[in-house]
């Protein structure tokens, strides 16, 4: 699935922003932040901010989470002038007031309109989301980050939630993947599921990343995999097992279950609580089956680790069997059954 694909399953302002926040290219994480403040400004009605007002929430915003993990990949060596060099120095006095210092806010209102507010829109190939969110105004000191109505509405809209949940998931998968240690774990071995807090963790680790439903609930465009309909903020959100998991306690007991592991991100869902009971262990339906393997393929297309995940999955997750698609991998599975 292409990012044109994924977008024309809902071809909206919702597709353009799900397109830049879980396909766009991550070598830093300046899009979140820049994402996380779109959204808070939005959701306030504000339609003109300032540079200076705008860059000082993005820089608190990424100050927090570089408190918890790096925003770039450690390898790569920082100038002494590079922004997250002056985030790092400035984090402390910065998290102690609940303001960024002068040094800091003049660095991100230096360093925006250049690198991250002109990239927030590209996709990888030299391509851009359909929908604008945002354009800047003005020169000098009275420069005026101006809100598009798309983004307004987004804002407000019935999904705007969710949104906000599912770009701090992907900030945490990202910048997780940047640290020594859990980020080549994740990246080179994929991710595991914790069933008792429904957390995503490394393999190796099993320290906790993000939660399953925020990491994956996009790439199946904020909807149910059962009945289609969105997940609502005041819906019970459940993690469906597209093919049952009871079908391996009921081959262990005439023999031996040949498919995968059901228990893998391949084949979790979020779904309506409702729908997830109601469904029950029957198994999917055709609709189902097409709308998962929508969604793994639009995975993808992501970056790392949950891409790797599923190259994994695909791989060797079938016993003797090569397969190069999502149809045919979910086909050979159904044959197991």
């Amino acid at each position: 699935m292409s990012g044109r694909d994924f977008y024309a399953q809902d071809a909206s302002a919702r597709g353009s922003w799900r397109l830049a926040v879980l396909m766009g290219a991550n070598s830093r994480t300046y899009k979140f932040a820049l994402g996380q403040a779109l959204l808070e400004f939005g959701q306030h009605g504000q339609e003109a901010i300032p540079l200076a007002e705008f860059a000082a929430a993005y820089s608190l915003g990424l100050v927090r989470h570089l408190t918890q993990n790096p925003q770039a990949p450690q390898a790569e060596k920082l100038g002494e002038s590079d922004f997250l060099t002056v985030a790092a120095q400035e984090s402390a006095a910065t998290l102690e007031t609940g303001h960024p210092t002068e040094r800091l806010l003049a660095a991100a209102v230096r360093s925006m309109p250049t690198m991250v507010m002109q990239k927030f829109h590209n996709l990888r190939g030299d391509t851009a989301v359909p929908h604008t969110f945002y354009r800047l105004a003005g020169t000098g000191r009275h420069r005026v980050v101006r809100l598009t109505p798309d983004l307004l509405q987004l804002a407000h809209s019935e999904q705007a939630t969710g949104l906000a949940a599912e770009l701090g998931a992907r900030w945490n998968i990202v910048e997780t993947s940047f640290a020594a240690g859990i980020g080549r774990s994740l990246i080179e071995e994929g991710i595991f599921v914790d069933w008792d807090t429904l957390q995503i963790t490394d393999k190796r680790r099993r320290r906790s990343v993000t939660g399953l439903v925020e990491a994956t609930a996009g790439f199946q465009h904020g909807r149910c995999l059962i009945c289609d309909d969105v997940l609502g903020l005041s819906d019970a959100v459940a993690v469906d097992h597209v093919f049952p998991f009871s079908l391996m306690h009921r081959f262990d007991s005439v023999g031996a279950w040949h498919g995968p592991d059901l228990d893998a991100l391949w084949n979790l869902a979020p779904a309506h609580a409702t729908c997830n009971g109601t469904k029950s262990d029957r198994l999917p339906s055709s609709l189902e089956l097409a709308c998962l393997a929508a969604r793994n393929a639009a995975i993808m297309q992501s970056p790392h680790p949950l891409r790797r995940t599923l190259q994994l999955s695909l791989r060797s997750a079938l016993p003797g069997q090569r397969v190069s698609s999502w149809p045919e991998f979910l086909r050979a599975v159904q044959m197991a059954v």
